[in-house]
């Protein structure tokens, strides 16, 4: 749930049947908050991405029974995505060089804004796979999550053909990439749902200190990091031979928006907190003793409860699962009843969700004592394909042509 503290994943192994990757292509994109980070490479950009600070993840209908419109719409927003990443307007003339007559081929908020470490990545839903004649190409895996106990899922915020994760280190920049996607897809799709994010709550790499939820606790301690490719080999990229070969190299993203009830929260004594997550909330080291990345001894269950989060979400309770996980914080004001619309906006990418996030979730949501304290309202999959390695490719090429 709130962060799965036991599961994670990150790094690149190159092993039979696996893409291989330089030594260079494995080490993390620029980290400080100006830089461009690369659009073209053997793997999406904005999974193991250094984790930036700001988020803007939508996911939108496909609107158009045209098969062509589609492919044509993605050209365009791999074009658009590829300057907009590397800190250029969306289009050719952009925001203030077309003739007046004209509305200008870029919105304009991002002038004079540097890249800001912009990393968009794109995933197909399940819903896409029954449009375009798509379904013999659906992974196995692809299946709409199931319910699990105490969800309180509202559709108009789930789901969705086409996702697009923007993260940036400010959040402006972020926000002017979803917005003019948005406007070249208009007649081919829209709009189902949005959700911005601030203040990350994973680590993805070994640079990043441990941040910290809305409950005040360091979140994704065990969350493994871009640094260890064998890992992420085994955890994290599909393989040839997963499924369809349009997502050989590619991951599985799940996102769940997760309403937390601070106020309740907020009034639990501070022991009682410590020993639903099963961490100290000051260091974040396991309650059985040591230091924060110490493995917890899940043995010792006077000190972690046999229902605390970081127990039941634990790799060894989970047959080995591990995702990678680069959520973000949330406050979508209040809920008119005098309570903060806030909590997690949980993302998670993994090799399978069969063997990732549903077993864990199962597990948490059947027994966590955190269960009190939150409520899954948003719930999405989306395969996502490799990287595009040359101009001339375009989202969705292999999966479309």
């Amino acid at each position: 749930m709130i962060g799965l503290a036991g599961a994670g994943v990150a790094g690149i192994a190159a092993t039979s049947g696996v893409l291989a990757l330089t030594e260079e292509e494995r080490q993390p994109p620029p980290a400080t908050s100006g830089d461009a980070i690369p659009f073209y490479g053997v793997r999406q950009a904005g999974i193991i991405t250094p984790a930036q600070d700001r988020l803007h993840f939508v996911a939108f209908d496909v609107t158009t029974s045209k098969r062509a419109e589609l492919v044509a719409m993605l050209e365009n927003w791999t074009a658009a995505a590829a300057r907009m990443t590397a800190g250029l307007d969306a289009g050719t003339i952009g925001a203030v060089g077309g003739i007046p007559e004209a509305p200008p081929d870029d919105t304009g908020e991002a002038i004079g804004l540097p890249a800001s470490g912009l990393t968009l990545t794109i995933g197909f839903g399940p819903s896409l796979f029954r449009k375009f004649g798509l379904s013999g190409q659906r992974p196995e895996a692809l299946e709409d999550l199931p319910h699990f106990p105490g969800d309180a899922i509202e559709e108009k915020i789930s789901g969705g053909d086409i996702c697009i994760q923007a993260c940036s280190h400010d959040p402006q920049v972020a926000v002017h990439a979803v917005r003019n996607l948005a406007r070249l897809g208009m007649g081919v799709v829209s709009v189902r749902w949005s959700q911005l994010g601030f203040g990350r709550t994973s680590s993805t790499s070994t640079s990043q200190a441990t941040p910290r939820n809305l409950f005040g606790f360091k979140d994704g301690t065990a969350n493994l990091k871009a640094e260890e490719p064998a890992l992420l080999d085994e955890h994290l990229w599909v393989r040839d031979g997963d499924g369809p070969a349009w997502l050989t190299g590619g991951s599985y993203l799940v996102s769940r928006k997760i309403r937390m009830v601070v106020e309740t929260w907020d009034r639990t004594p501070l022991g009682e907190q410590e020993a639903i997550v099963g961490r100290t909330k000051g260091t974040g080291a396991p309650l059985s003793g040591g230091q924060e990345f110490d493995e917890p001894d899940l043995s010792d269950k006077s000190a972690i409860p046999v229902d605390a989060h970081v127990r039941l979400a634990h790799p060894t309770q989970n047959q080995g699962a591990r995702l990678l996980r680069r959520g973000y914080n949330f406050v979508d004001g209040s809920d008119g009843l005098g309570r903060l619309n806030a909590g997690l906006f949980f993302l998670a990418y993994q090799r399978d969700p069969r063997r990732g996030f549903i077993p864990v979730q199962t597990s948490l949501a059947r027994r966590d004592s955190m269960n009190e304290y939150i409520r899954h309202v948003s719930s999405g999959i989306f395969a996502c394909p490799p990287g595009l390695q040359a101009a001339d490719d375009f989202w969705g090429r292999s999966l479309l042509a």
